[in-house]
């Protein structure tokens, strides 16, 4: 009860004096969100519901959906046309044979656009089947405004997002622990069983060194989708989803709006005793 009085006098005071409760962060991300991740109430947005390139933000769906279709510890043999994929990748070559599991960390921790592909290969029948079970699934979560052309995010005029449904898609996928233990792992040793071979990875989310309560999630970029970016936190008993899409500084943005996020809950779990 007192926490509540303590509360209502500080906003009483605020608003008499015409000052917000608590200040909006100046971001330069031309699009961006803050969702609770309990409630998935938005707590802020900046031209969220616009139809925006995700990069390799992409790469979330497609993890959740290799996690939950199939065997973390199948045997996936690489083609040649996953092999083939170019820009961001984990070196694979026709005819490797690794773990599921050490593709979908590779996919996640290096946003290799190879091991996404070869993910897909292995749950469908063909990389365009498994992106349609990606389109199904985003319209199932409410991601209404998602359609996606490709596994990784690789530039595609019609391979569209928003802030929103991202958030919505990172929500769920972050309620499955396999995927929330792998988002926040920041070095991995993807190992391969044929040919025997090791590749370290480093987590490319900077977040996850200069943000102690950073759990994830996914770094993208390319020249039409501009630096991007899902974050989220988690501490006490709320978690915090962060979406910026096109940013000039996607780091320092996210963090602004991890910390608004994270004023936002204190102030309403203090409200509510």
């Amino acid at each position: 009860m007192k926490k509540k009085y303590v509360v209502l006098l500080l906003v009483i005071n605020l608003f008499l004096r015409g000052q917000p409760l608590w200040a909006l962060p100046g971001i330069s991300s031309a699009s961006a969100l803050v969702m609770d991740g309990e409630t998935g109430k938005v707590l802020y947005q900046k031209n969220a519901f616009e139809l925006r390139a995700p990069a390799s933000t992409t790469k979330i769906l497609t993890a959740i959906l290799g996690i939950e279709c199939g065997e973390l510890n199948d045997l996936v043999t690489v083609s040649k046309n996953a092999a083939s994929i170019g820009e961001a990748s984990v070196n694979l070559r026709a005819n490797d044979c690794l773990q599921l599991r050490e593709l979908i960390y590779g996919a996640l921790l290096k946003s290799g656009n190879d091991a996404c592909v070869a993910i897909a290969e292995h749950i469908s029948f063909s990389e365009e089947e498994f992106i349609g079970l990606m389109n199904l699934k985003a319209q199932v979560l409410g991601a209404y405004n998602t359609t996606f052309y490709n596994t990784n995010g690789l530039p595609h005029p019609k391979h569209l997002t928003t802030a929103y449904d991202l958030a919505l898609i990172t929500r769920y996928a972050l309620q499955n622990p396999v995927f929330s233990q792998i988002v926040q792992t920041k070095y991995y040793l993807m190992k391969w069983m044929e040919p025997q071979r090791t590749y370290s990875l480093k987590n490319t989310n900077k977040l996850l060194w200069s943000f102690p309560q950073a759990t994830g999630v996914k770094t993208g970029t390319t020249f039409q989708a501009g630096q991007c970016l899902v974050a989220s936190v988690k501490q006490h008993n709320y978690e915090i989803i962060v979406v910026v899409l096109n940013s000039a500084n996607r780091f320092g943005d996210a963090q602004k709006l991890l910390e608004y996020g994270i004023s936002v809950k204190e102030i309403q779990l203090n409200a509510n005793g």
